[in-house]
């Protein structure tokens, strides 16, 4: 039986787009309270407007997941507006798609480990202890298909991932007295400006998916919130992901294999 999320007070990081952002308005359609985090501040104020004009309620605030102070923050603003945050969804987040030896140090694997890692537990260190006292929450971590299958141009991404799907894990074994759920999303390509921003390496040129590969950043956002309303410990999507994923556990070097001939000794030039 579905979980009713009305009246929900609904925390969303990155929700100025993309996945944060669809999710934040499919989450006011069901009644949910929506409090939306992210940098860009106009943008929150815009989708916040949105939500508003379709008859939800919304509080847009400013956070950078890297930084502790805002972080507590925004917490407490949100206990003394609500006194509560019943959904926590971990979604800030990006990627740099390049191989590791032309990656920046600080800009492309500093921040990719302080924004998809570290910034994800501390928001839910910074939240846990209020879902704790009341016995009720959830926390939705958005990782990736990358945190099962690690992919040649992702490997500091792919780090990143897997924390994230280690991290929810041993969360959810900890909290589970509490009440609390705890559930990681796995989607694979999608439509978002992901892809703007993961660099200009020549491979994303050469190397063109055909469209039906990536699902609609709407259709990865309904997802998350039919997690938050039917729980469970993990959602890969699209479905056709987990057999790879298994296959990728059960013959990893047969994946090595494939991925050497057919990709890298392809486009890795030294």
């Amino acid at each position: 039986m579905a979980i009713s999320l009305k009246n929900k007070i609904v925390l969303v990081t990155g929700a100025s787009s993309g996945f944060g952002a669809d999710a934040a308005r499919l989450f006011a359609r069901e009644g949910c309270i929506v409090v939306l985090a992210a940098r860009r501040t106009d943008r929150l104020t815009a989708l916040a407007e949105e939500i508003r004009a379709g008859g939800g309620e919304a509080l847009p605030l400013p956070l950078d997941v890297v930084e502790q102070s805002q972080i507590d923050d925004l917490v407490q603003t949100v206990l003394d507006a609500y006194g509560q945050i019943d959904i926590l969804f971990n979604n800030a987040g990006f990627g740099r798609l390049d191989w590791l030896e032309r990656l920046d140090p600080e800009r492309d694997i500093n921040a990719q480990l302080d924004v998809n890692l570290r910034g994800l537990i501390q928001v839910t260190r910074a939240v846990l202890p209020v879902m704790m006292a009341r016995l009720s929450g959830h926390i939705i971590n958005m990782s990736s298909v990358a945190g099962m299958i690690a992919a040649p141009l992702y490997s500091v991404y792919a780090a990143t991932k897997y924390g994230v799907r280690a991290f929810t894990d041993a969360l959810r074994r900890e909290v589970v007295p509490f009440g609390i759920q705890v559930s990681g999303i796995y989607p694979g390509p999608a439509f978002t400006e992901f892809g703007k921003h993961s660099g200009d390496n020549a491979v994303k040129t050469d190397l063109k998916l055909p469209n039906w590969i990536s699902m609609s950043s709407e259709y990865v956002a309904r997802q998350a919130v039919w997690l938050a309303k039917h729980p469970r410990r993990s959602l890969v999507i699209p479905w056709w992901f987990r057999p790879l994923v298994l296959f990728d556990y059960h013959f990893p070097g047969l994946v090595d294999w494939l991925l050497k001939v057919a990709f890298v000794k392809r486009f890795h030039r030294f």
